[in-house]
């Protein structure tokens, strides 16, 4: 499949999906005269930022046709094994180091799994997230970690030219995903995976190496958004990331990401985060009640669902 085909079946999905977004915006604009207020816009960027991250690195593994259900589990443990480094008084980069490794790990782990061992996607995640929420309250006793250095906050909190650092992180892990996924021979070989597996180790891709690859990848976006939330809570919560899974994929399903592999973009996973996050602070806004707010987001995840089979067809 070449480069071009690819392009070509991407951007229905991604001008669908910025011309939803465009009309969201402008309906919450009339309907609440503080949506479009500098402050409440940086608060959007912010709260989409975590998993507008991790649904990053969710492109990478659903564009093969895989998935991982285990990041928002990951995203409790690296932040607790971060803060409690720091508790004990390391120095900030180890601490860091240490829980990106933890999220490397875990993705290596599950992409050995999955080539190595042949086991579903879904069947290795899903043992994984539950491994992984059972570590952060066996290792916290079920407690959070207090106590931290003043200075990792303002990883979380602190903001450049009145933007927050997680939003900043955002942009530059999408500038750098866009770049590798349409600029890079890996970028290709992950398209390739995707579409054809058996095809694309024919061609002489080697295929098991991608796939590990991109779930380190995920593994180490949901690591860093562990960390970066962490800072914002200024604590180490067993809790922290849950059912963040489901936001995450539903960014990039509703971005034009096919969950068969093979067809979708950065870009489009983008939108999609934002849309959610619009749509989660319009309601908000809007006075609209918790438990109704995950049954509209329900149906938009629904929706993008059935807009993706209606495309395969």
């Amino acid at each position: 499949m070449t480069t071009t085909r690819i392009l070509s079946r991407k951007a229905p999905a991604e001008l669908g999906i910025g011309i939803a977004f465009v009309a969201e915006c402008i309906l919450l604009s009339h309907l609440s005269p503080y949506f479009l207020t500098t402050e409440n816009l940086l608060n959007v960027s912010l709260q989409a930022s975590i998993t507008a991250i991790i649904a990053a690195g969710m492109t990478f593994v659903i564009l093969t046709g895989g998935i991982d259900l285990s990041v928002g589990s990951l995203v409790a443990f690296a932040g607790i094994i971060t803060t409690d480094i720091l508790r004990i008084h390391l120095p900030l980069p180890v601490a860091i180091l240490a829980g990106l490794s933890v999220g490397a790990a875990s993705g290596a782990f599950a992409g050995v799994c999955v080539t190595r061992f042949n086991i579903t996607p879904f069947i290795v995640t899903l043992a994984l997230m539950t491994i992984w929420r059972g570590a952060a309250f066996v290792y916290t006793e079920g407690r959070p970690i207090w106590e931290l250095p003043e200075s990792f906050g303002l990883l979380g909190a602190g903001r450049v030219l009145e933007v927050p650092i997680p939003t900043l992180m955002m942009v530059i892990v999408y500038t750098v995903s866009h770049i590798v996924l349409t600029r890079t021979k890996f970028g290709r070989y992950v398209y390739a995976v995707g579409g054809n597996r058996e095809a694309a180790r024919l061609a002489g891709i080697r295929t098991d190496r991608v796939l590990v690859q991109v779930y380190v990848v995920c593994g180490m976006l949901a690591a860093m958004s562990g960390i970066l939330l962490a800072s914002r809570m200024n604590s180490g919560q067993p809790n922290a990331g849950l059912m963040y899974e489901l936001d995450v994929i539903a960014a990039v399903v509703v971005g034009g990401t096919s969950l068969f592999g093979g067809r979708g973009s950065i870009i489009g996973t983008f939108i999609g985060a934002m849309l959610i996050a619009v749509l989660r602070n319009g309601l908000n806004l809007l006075n609209v009640g918790s438990y109704v707010q995950q049954v509209v987001v329900g149906a938009v995840i629904l929706l993008a669902v059935l807009m993706d089979q209606w495309r395969r067809r």
